[in-house]
């Protein structure tokens, strides 16, 4: 059996019509009719959104035709089946619960005593620079001012008398823009 008639018996199967089952997979519906028609070959993705959709169905025959085609076909009971029953009933019986938090701080004897302060190792002079501390004037010399004192103030104004305006243009959105002179 082809891939293709495979993946019309996963159509058959979902008791879907083939659009539907485009839209339920998640591909363009055109793909599953050139599929099922043999105009093309599913693509790895295509085989994965069938598979991920229908999670019953068999890898092997799905990719490759052999083997049964769901799960629920298979035999119950296969020797490999019962020895990783037996397995899984052993280690059932080996497992224990980990400790939580409270019961291993019910078992802390020390459970609340003060913990020695640990040293910072000792650095040698070769390590870090510190720079030399400058004192408060000199701190403040070398800041800038944060006012202007009134000669200052008054120096600007005058110095903006002197600058004249020729021309303000404004710029719109749409690309315009008006001149004014005074």
């Amino acid at each position: 059996m082809s891939l293709n008639e495979r993946i019309s018996k996963v159509i058959e199967y979902s008791n879907l019509t083939p659009s539907e089952f485009a839209d339920e997979i998640d591909v363009q519906r055109s793909s599953i009719s050139h599929i099922t028609s043999g105009r093309n070959k599913p693509s790895l993705e295509f085989i994965i959104k069938i598979k991920s959709r229908f999670p019953e169905l068999l890898w092997d025959w799905l990719v490759t035709g052999e083997g049964e085609m769901l799960k629920s076909e298979l035999p119950e009971t296969t020797p490999i089946k019962e020895e990783i029953e037996e397995i899984s009933e052993t280690e059932k019986t080996k497992t224990t619960s980990l400790p939580d938090l409270f019961t291993m701080m019910n078992n802390d004897l020390d459970f609340g005593a003060e913990q020695p302060e640990i040293e910072a190792p000792k650095s040698t002079a070769g390590e870090s620079f510190i720079p030399h501390q400058t004192t408060a004037q000199e701190k403040i010399s070398d800041s800038q001012r944060l006012e202007k004192s009134n000669n200052e103030i008054i120096n600007q104004a005058i110095g903006n008398q002197q600058n004249k305006i020729k021309r303000i243009v404004l710029f719109y959105e749409n690309g315009k823009f008006e001149s004014f002179e005074p």
